[in-house]
């Protein structure tokens, strides 16, 4: 243990599982939450403001997701270190958390005590990974996806038609539908909507 607590800030768009962590975390005598946000685009203030250690922060959040906000901070305050604990424990976000900077990656339903210590662990400047997710992680491998396939792909998770798409990406309708059968054929889905919820499963549809 620390003499001074380990300055928290915790970032999660839903406010009751803020809340609950924050509840959770101020029980142990090391540990205190100095700030919580709802969007990512308010870590980083809150960071300089609050002189945070580790900040604990959630993947699909608005204003700029957890990967991006880890990639942030690590430039900007690399004095604070970055704990992704969410709901969306998917392989391909593992991978790319900690390419962006992030110490660690763990899973929602973390016991309270193993949480707490992968926060410590975090603040030691140690990597602290979900064991399922590393073993999956390894297993799934880096996304096979390009940037436009995936772009394509988001568009086709949510039910946007072929002109849908290429409105949406500033792509002809045959661009459209070549990037759509060039993702269908890497991830194994027989259509884009099974491509686009293969993708997703595994992580590889965040921006």
């Amino acid at each position: 243990m620390t003499d001074t607590p380990i300055r928290l800030l915790l970032a999660d768009d839903q406010a009751l599982v803020r809340g609950a962590l924050a509840a959770l975390l101020d029980l142990e005598p090391d540990l205190t939450v100095v700030a919580q946000v709802g969007r990512g685009d308010e870590v980083l203030h809150a960071v300089r403001e609050q002189q945070a250690d580790v900040a604990l922060l959630d993947v699909e959040m608005p204003g700029l997701d957890g990967i991006a906000v880890a990639a942030e901070l690590r430039q900007r305050y690399p004095a604070c270190r970055s704990l992704i604990v969410t709901t969306f424990g998917r392989p391909g976000y593992l991978r790319r958390a900690l390419d962006a900077g992030a110490s660690g990656f763990v899973v929602k339903d973390t016991p309270a005590e193993q949480l707490a210590e992968a926060v410590r662990r975090v603040h030691r400047g140690l990597r602290v990974v979900d064991p399922d997710l590393a073993v999956e992680s390894l297993a799934v491998g880096a996304s096979p996806l390009t940037d436009r396939e995936r772009d394509v792909l988001v568009c086709a998770a949510a039910g946007g038609t072929v002109a849908d798409i290429a409105r949406e990406t500033f792509l002809s309708e045959g661009t459209v539908r070549n990037y759509l059968s060039s993702a269908m054929g890497k991830t194994g889905g027989r259509t884009r909507a099974e491509a686009a919820r293969i993708a997703q499963e595994n992580g590889w549809l965040l921006g």
